[in-house]
This record gives C-alpha cells, structure tokens and sequence, in this order.
C-alpha cells in the first residue's frame, strides 16, 4: 500500500466517524481522487435528507463528476470507509473509475444491522419469486423511446 492510498482511506475513514459524532447519517465516508488530489466527498446523508440514495459514496459520486463536468470517473479512484453495497456498487460500475478500495467488510457492516444480503438474494431470485411486487406493464408503448434513442444521431452514448 502506497502511503498516498493510505491518507486517502484514513480521509474516508474519518468522514465515517465525523458523520457519526455529528449525528448527521450513518458511518460511511468516501472520497475520490484524480491525479492524486482528492476531488470529492462524501458521507451517508439518508436520514439527513430524507433520501435512501444518499450514500457516502453515491454523494461523492455526484460530487466528483460535478467537478469533473463528466458522468464518468476515468483516471479516478475511490475510497470507501465500507465495502459499497449493491446500489453503490452498481453506482460506481456505471461512473468507470480505474479503482474502488474499501477498509470495512460487507460482514463487518451486518454485525451492525446495515444488512445489504437480502438484497443480494432478492435479485438472484425470478420476478415472480420476490418480495417487491414487480410486474411490467406497457412495453409497447414505452419502446418509442428506445426507438427514438436508438435512430437518433445527436445522442450522447455513455
């Protein structure tokens, strides 16, 4: 471990203990750095804003492509004070950082109630066999914009 990693996870592990002595949300920090500098931010804000996507690492998402003026994270790394959950996972796939480094376990987060397995096992399950009711509706209809996207030559691809 290059001493640099080491600073940035020690900063994503202390916005983990900052955001639970400030009661503002859960103990989760992440940051993102390119070009070694520290770009972005960011702690778990749900309960501070009502909002079930805020996660450390989604907020710093958000953060880093705000200041990048991008939807992706070429060059950059993440460091999370957790192994990231599905969501954040499935976030971090999509914004296509070169790394991710995480300190805490996925086990170590269930031993403190933020139990990420049922999630794991709901989407290896068939629709029907969920616990989310879930049913599609209107497919027809909704492919005209798939078929909009798909013949149009002024789309920006991500």
């Amino acid at each position: 471990m290059k001493k640099q990693q080491k600073e940035y996870m020690q900063e994503a592990i202390r916005l983990s203990i900052q955001n639970v002595t400030a009661h503002t949300g859960g103990p989760f920090g992440a940051v993102i750095v390119k070009d070694g500098e520290i770009i972005a931010r960011g702690t778990n804000l749900v309960t501070a804003n009502n909002d079930p996507t805020a996660h450390a690492e989604v907020v710093a998402i958000r953060a880093a492509c705000t200041f990048l003026g991008s939807y992706h994270l070429e060059g950059c790394e993440v460091y999370t004070s957790c192994e990231p959950c599905p969501m954040c996972l499935a976030a971090i796939y999509w914004a296509r950082p070169a790394a991710v480094y995480y300190a805490n376990a996925k086990e170590d987060a269930a031993a403190i109630q933020f139990d990420d397995q049922f999630i794991y096992e709901e989407l290896s399950r068939p629709l029907a066999k969920r616990k989310l009711f879930t049913r599609q509706m209107m497919r027809e209809e909704a492919l005209e914009a798939f078929q909009i996207w798909e013949a149009s030559t002024d789309k920006k691809e991500y």
